[in-house]
């Protein structure tokens, strides 16, 4: 069992998802060419919406960075686009990027996240021959269509929610420095009457320089997330792995060993890089150039936080983090073959019976029949057997004598969660045998799942921490 969770926790480190009424009167978002470039529309016109002045509905529309308006050449950061508008309930936006030099020329791609978002592509602002890339497919644009906009899909504007409404999405700058990019984007607050009035478009525009520009050696963060391979949420929380990108992060590419830890405490100081949230050393997993993996230390408080980044003897400007008291995540890898299309599966493993499964191959991985991992068994669950799922960011955990688990030391004592976590199938309660930190590990939680009795498919895995409910989309492969 425990070679089996350094696999799983060594993969995460490497790596370390109804006829809608149409709010752009498109069923996927606008057309190219509507937000807000010099010489472009915003559709803010008839045929599209009218309402008020461009601007003028009393809200507005902006975009939150991961760190300063910076960028770092070819180095993927992830945004979120908020509109809001007090008396408006349905939504849409779309956001492209270009040149502060030229306008007319693309400045990096975008990725969506979920199936809220998309891109089109095309030759012209006005190209009537768009290509469109959904969530889960390659989503960068042709040569004959260098002009690449992110925006809404029909999923993403059939949110109902009064008042405000986020998507969120990846930006990835051109290769090379090519001086300051100009994002911009506008974004729809309509009142879901089915047609073009009473809605309102804001615009608005952000400049992102170069980090390369003057930048010297001094450490960069450009996007601060908890870990991607469970759920990348942009809170993070005490006691929870964080991952850092940027660059001048570190000297050299390393992964803390058995030497770098004081007796069964893990180091805060890895090949000269450290990392500090809220003034508190962080225990420092991995790091290189251009990504660094931390755990949070337990005491943390919550609220907005500043972290920095120090490489050697310099250190990078605060960027604010959000530390919530929990930002709980299931492991479910964002790729193949555990995401398939818009289809995340958590990963989840299981021994078979009277099996002794002493080494990390002896497990099985559970997806859909026919799914293959070179090495591994592969198969559905069965309902009735127990399965183990890893997590993290679900807060203390207490010992026999309700004694709080160190965090960012080895778990060597069995424990149980301070908050307490129910799982479902299918939205059938699914039981734990256990739920507390992996013994053997360093801020990695541990759940054995009980599989209820639900028919064969692929079914929604859901959990609930404290009355609260996951965000994460999960399935789960069940087979009698």
């Amino acid at each position: 069992m425990q070679r089996k969770r350094k696999i799983l926790i060594g993969k995460t480190a490497a790596i370390l998802g109804v006829i809608p009424v149409l709010i752009w009167a498109h069923a996927a978002g606008p057309d190219v060419g509507k937000s807000g470039v010099p010489g472009e529309s915003t559709c803010n016109e008839a045929q599209c919406h009218v309402g008020t002045a461009l601007n003028g509905g009393g809200g507005n529309v902006a975009i939150t960075f991961p760190g300063a308006a910076i960028y770092v050449p070819g180095v993927k950061q992830h945004l979120v686009i908020t509109i809001t508008d007090s008396v408006q309930r349905k939504w849409g936006f779309q956001l492209t990027a270009r040149l502060s030099s030229n306008s007319k020329t693309q400045a990096g791609s975008f990725t969506s996240t979920d199936a809220n978002t998309a891109v089109v592509c095309g030759a012209t602002a006005t190209d009537p021959g768009e290509v469109f890339l959904d969530f889960g497919k390659s989503q960068i644009c042709p040569t004959a269509k260098p002009l690449s906009y992110a925006e809404h899909t029909s999923i993403g504007s059939d949110r109902i929610k009064v008042g405000s409404q986020t998507y969120e999405l990846d930006f990835v700058p051109p290769a090379t420095d090519v001086g300051s990019i100009v994002l911009y984007v506008a974004g729809n607050a309509a009142n879901g009457n089915g047609n073009e009035t009473g809605d309102h478009i804001y615009t608005k525009t952000y400049t992102l320089t170069p980090a390369t520009s003057g930048g010297g050696s001094t450490p960069a963060v450009t996007k601060v997330v908890s870990a991607s391979g469970f759920g990348g949420f942009l809170s993070i929380a005490p006691g929870t792995w964080v991952e850092m990108t940027g660059t001048n992060l570190a000297d050299k590419t390393l992964t803390w060993g058995g030497t770098d830890f004081n007796g069964s405490t893990a180091p805060t100081t890895l090949s000269n890089t450290k990392v500090t949230v809220g003034g508190q050393a962080a225990f420092t997993y991995y790091v290189s150039p251009t990504q660094v993996n931390a755990l949070i230390p337990g005491n943390v408080a919550t609220g907005t936080q500043q972290l920095t980044v120090t490489n050697g003897s310099t250190t990078s400007s605060n960027v604010p983090v959000t530390v919530a008291a929990l930002q709980p995540g299931l492991l479910a890898l964002p790729q193949a073959p555990w995401l398939n299309g818009a289809k995340q599966y958590v990963v989840a493993q299981s021994c078979d019976a009277g099996k002794t499964c002493a080494l990390a191959t002896d497990l099985n991985f559970i997806l859909p029949a026919g799914t293959s991992i070179p090495g591994y068994p592969v198969r559905p669950a069965k309902p009735g057997e127990t399965l183990t799922i890893y997590g993290i960011g679900f807060g203390p955990a207490i010992d026999s004598s309700n004694v709080n688990v160190p965090v960012g030391q080895v778990v060597s004592v069995a424990n149980s969660l301070t908050n307490a976590v129910t799982m479902q199938v299918n939205g059938v309660p699914a039981s734990l045998s256990y739920a507390g930190m992996a013994p053997g590990q360093v801020g990695l939680y541990q759940f054995n799942l009980v599989v209820p009795s639900v028919p064969d498919g692929d079914w929604p895995l859901t959990f609930t921490q404290n009355g609260t409910k996951s965000t994460q989309t999960l399935l789960l492969s069940v087979h009698q």
